[in-house]
């Protein structure tokens, strides 16, 4: 593995990934402090994985690894195996991202955007977006899931004015109804969330029963700031 993230790190350029070039630079590629900075790991820990050495990487900083260094989905893919993890299922925190995909997102340098999967998990996001809505949350599994938090964690709801939570949970509960008819009533992991909403949260309950469909594609909502206050803006889905 360790071989394999060198060969990566050599062949990624400063400019690629939105750091400076500067000057006298011994390596055609990214150092190793960078590769760090990139993943939010230390210096050290990243050696130790070039090294071969140090504790196994979790889930979350080979997804971290692997977006840093802009590879595609098989290499993505075989340094899972590598790391000697399984292979993340479409959707979750660790999910691919096109390298395509994280270049556009470092060049929206003037908007907050961020990368989410269809059940809204945040997969990146670029420092303004970090600005305007906080960093992503740290949870695995259905904790990083913003609607399943919408439901079972108050805190989550003060990202939004009180009067339009109502108008929210119908939107999050219809955009939910429509991933699911996207991914077949089978799909395990939105089998598992509609599941546990229904038994811990009555609220989810009478929307869902609704039957209301809608992907959210343009909306203009109105956030609460910590330190700006109430914000109105425009948020555009591709």
């Amino acid at each position: 593995m360790g071989a394999f993230l060198k060969s990566r790190r050599d062949r990624i350029r400063p400019e690629d990934v939105g750091l400076p070039a500067g000057f006298r630079r011994r390596v055609s590629g990214l150092r190793r402090e960078e590769v760090a900075q990139l993943t939010g790991a230390s210096v050290d820990y990243y050696i130790e994985l070039e090294r071969g050495a140090g504790a196994q990487p979790s889930e979350q900083m080979v997804a971290a690894l692997a977006r840093a260094l802009r590879i595609g989905r098989d290499e993505r893919d075989h340094l899972f195996r590598l790391a000697g993890r399984p292979i993340p299922p479409s959707g979750s925190p660790a999910d691919h991202v096109h390298p395509g995909m994280l270049d556009l997102l470092h060049r929206l340098d003037g908007t907050p955007a961020k990368v989410v999967t269809d059940l809204r998990v945040t997969l990146v996001q670029n420092r303004l977006a970090d600005a305007l809505l906080g960093p992503p949350p740290a949870a695995t599994g259905r904790a990083s899931i913003f609607l399943d938090r919408w439901f079972t964690d108050p805190t989550a709801r003060a990202l939004y004015p009180p009067e339009d939570h109502a108008e929210k949970t119908r939107s999050f509960v219809a955009d939910l109804r429509a991933a699911t008819a996207r991914r077949g009533s089978d799909d395990p992991e939105v089998t598992a969330m509609i599941t546990e909403l229904s038994a811990r949260s009555p609220e989810f309950v009478d929307e869902w029963a609704q039957y209301d469909v809608e992907f959210r594609c343009n909306e203009r909502k109105r956030l609460v700031h910590p330190d700006l206050g109430l914000l109105e803006v425009n948020c555009l889905n591709l």
